[in-house]
């Protein structure tokens, strides 16, 4: 009899320049399994305009329908550089509200219990880009994903340190 295992989403959180994108390609390449990147780079800059309230609805369908996709040709962990966390924190951040939908969807995750976060610390130096706007917020921004995490219930790990000890927790936290 073959027994069917579900894929562990593991979905790496917090602010922003904290090495997500670098941590989730890592993870995917040593377990041999698939990564999706962070929808909102693309999206965004496929923009003729600055982003909206709506158009973080659009971000989280997109990652959303990333991972459904991603999903399918996982082995064992699904990494994702984001998560639809990301956008609720956002979303309430810049606009003081946030989507129904993307609410729905945390609350589904959650229900799911195939969700492991790994919330990374803001102790590595941010690094300016196009996309990125809050260098001075990432304490706030971390205290929210911290709180967050907590009233969701949800199992998470913080990931701290070099890039390479970020990488080693991580491991070791997953093939613990």
């Amino acid at each position: 009899m073959i027994t069917h295992h579900p894929i562990i989403r593991v979905i790496l959180t917090g602010p922003e320049s904290t090495g997500k994108s670098t941590l989730a390609k890592q993870l995917a390449t040593h377990f041999q399994t698939n990564y999706v990147p962070e929808y909102a780079r693309q999206y965004i800059d496929e923009l003729n305009r600055p982003y909206s309230y709506e158009d973080i609805l659009h971000i989280a369908k997109g990652q959303k329908r990333q991972e459904e996709q991603l999903v399918q040709t996982a082995h064992q962990y699904l990494f994702c550089d984001t998560g639809i966390l990301v956008t609720k924190i956002w979303c309430e951040y810049v606009y003081g509200k946030c989507h129904d939908w993307i609410i729905e969807q945390l609350e589904e995750q959650q229900k799911q219990k195939n969700a492991y976060y790994l919330l990374m610390d803001i102790d590595i130096p941010w690094i300016a880009d196009k996309q990125r706007q809050n260098p001075h917020d990432r304490k706030e921004l971390f205290d929210r994903y911290e709180q967050e995490l907590k009233i969701m219930g949800a199992v998470y790990h913080m990931i701290s340190g070099t890039f390479e000890e970020r990488l080693n927790q991580a491991i070791e936290r997953l093939n613990g």
